[in-house]
């Protein structure tokens, strides 16, 4: 598959990821009384990735997440010299979702910017004082949080995906996933485990006058792809076999003249 295809495939479907979860936060989970909450917040993060997964996975790997692609790299599974374009397409598309979230809510009637970003435009961030962090927690207990977080989501991402998993259900495994963790995590940080994710609301809350989100982007960097690389490292030496497939079938071929 060419790489500007699978470029294309990755910027759609973190898109769609941002534009699915954050949209699901902003607009739907608090409408007016009889919102969807935290749980449905849950589920909208968990669908996007799986329906992504299912439409778009057979061009890209379906990433949506610099964090995923770091894992993956660890674990052997992505090359080095797609990383960084992966990346670059990945958090394209996290701001282009968040510009559009942004003109969807901004049309409500009488709703002025600051009334819009006064509950944080589902940034993610830590601290008393800030809309990225329902619950009010600290630094320490985001970045904990969204390393161990990112660590189990690498670690089923690798293992669903692994080649002696069933097949066909590694999209429906990893949404789930994802959803569990939203249910854990987001009165902690509004749940990232997604650098790209992270960067589209708060690049919006920037250009808005409110500074909060980008002074604490590090921390949604930093912590999700340390989590990442420690899965890929740890399910690499886990697994022991985890042997690409071409080299598989050619053994199995050999095998089969061999007798």
């Amino acid at each position: 598959m060419p790489l500007s295809k699978k470029l294309t495939a990755e910027f759609i479907g973190t898109l769609w990821l941002v534009l699915g979860g954050c949209g699901a936060a902003v607009l739907a989970a608090g409408f007016p009384t009889t919102g969807i909450g935290f749980a449905g917040v849950s589920l909208a993060f968990g669908l996007t990735v799986l329906t992504g997964a299912y439409a778009l996975g057979h061009i890209s790997g379906g990433h949506f997440n610099p964090a995923v692609s770091f894992g993956l790299w660890a674990g052997k599974r992505f090359p080095t010299n797609e990383l960084l374009p992966y990346i670059v397409a990945q958090v394209l598309g996290a701001i282009a979702a968040a510009g559009i979230l942004y003109v969807i809510a901004s049309g409500k009637t009488g709703l002025t910017g600051d009334q819009l970003m006064a509950g944080g435009f589902a940034a993610n961030g830590y601290g008393a004082n800030s809309d990225g962090s329902p619950g009010g927690y600290t630094a320490l207990a985001a970045f904990v949080c969204e390393v161990v977080m990112t660590f189990f989501f690498l670690i089923v991402i690798l293992g669903s995906t692994h080649r002696l998993a069933p097949k066909g259900f590694a999209p429906i495994a990893i949404g789930l996933c994802l959803t569990l963790i939203h249910l854990i995590s987001i009165p902690v940080t509004n749940t990232s485990v997604n650098p790209a994710r992270s960067t589209g609301p708060a690049l919006i809350l920037a250009l808005e006058g409110v500074s909060w989100g980008m002074s604490q982007l590090w921390l949604f960097w930093v912590a999700p792809i340390l989590g990442a690389l420690l899965a890929g490292f740890f399910y690499l030496w886990l697994s022991g076999d985890d042997e690409p497939a071409a080299v598989v079938k050619e053994e199995v071929v050999v095998e089969e003249v061999v007798e």
